[in-house]
């Protein structure tokens, strides 16, 4: 751990904290998985793409209990740090995430300590997605312990961008060019279009095969020449911001396309 204080006074109490925590995300992995399973039965659909989990190392644990001036110790690993154990749920579509974080919030055992929602309310860098912190009953033979859970539930276009995003910041340990945050926000909004995009084709596919014509479906030569403006306009934009950042310039974030698009007929 390098120069990173350590205060621990049993190494026995750091393996218990870390049972506890890996329990809970077998709890709430089990709930998820459990309700994407009813939803497929009942809905004929799996909200749920795929989980992923996640136990903060101590290296990060240490990190953040310093910017707090605390020490390492399991009292305070459990009382100040919310992420320890983490869940990324992956959905489909933007709509599932909030189906999701409801069906979480009416579990009667689950308690919601906070909500963030960087969907509505997006990072200055564009960063999308849904997080929650709760907690879970861990059941031991002689106690119960609520213990805490980060949940992040992102679309798939969301998570692309997310890993994305890190990887490149990593390289510049944090401190990115303005050219390429600049960058990275235009592709931040490109994700957030075609995720409502893609919403709006499934619900229209949805319509139909309510009405029992799905096979009859052929694409409206509007919808493509529509969908082409849009790409041309967000090409257009990053043909010039690339030469405003070769001219020196920062080019301003703008939208890539409308917040609003044009209602447009989809299908014949």
């Amino acid at each position: 751990m390098g120069d990173l204080p350590l205060y621990l006074v049993q190494e026995e109490e750091w393996s218990q904290m870390l049972l506890l925590y890996d329990s809970a995300i077998k709890e709430i992995s089990t709930k998820l998985e459990i309700l994407n399973n009813e939803f497929k039965l009942s809905h004929q659909y799996n909200p749920i793409e795929h989980i992923s989990s996640r136990l903060k190392s101590m290296d990060s644990i240490a990190r953040k209990l310093r910017k707090r001036d605390r020490e390492l110790t399991v009292a305070n690993v459990m009382g100040y740090v919310n992420d320890v154990a983490g869940l990324r749920v992956i959905c489909s579509f933007s709509q599932d995430i909030y189906r999701i974080a409801r069906a979480i919030e009416r579990q009667s055992d689950i308690e919601i300590l906070k909500i963030k929602d960087y969907i509505k309310e997006p990072k200055p860098n564009g960063y999308m997605s849904y997080h929650m912190i709760v907690t879970v009953p861990i059941f031991l033979s002689d106690r119960v312990i609520k213990t805490k859970v980060e949940i992040q539930i992102r679309t798939i276009a969301m998570d692309f961008w997310a890993s994305l995003e890190h990887k490149i910041y990593y390289k510049f340990e944090g401190n990115a060019p303005q050219g390429i945050r600049a960058e990275l926000k235009e592709c931040a909004d490109i994700v957030a279009y075609l995720d409502k995009k893609m919403l709006s084709i499934n619900e229209k596919v949805r319509e139909y095969a309510e009405k029992g014509s799905v096979s009859d479906m052929t694409i409206d030569a509007d919808y493509d020449e529509a969908v082409s403006d849009d790409m041309n306009i967000i090409e257009n934009e990053a043909d010039n911001n690339e030469k405003a950042l070769k001219m020196g310039v920062n080019p301003s974030v703008k939208k890539s396309v409308r917040k609003e698009p044009r209602k447009r007929k989809l299908w014949r």
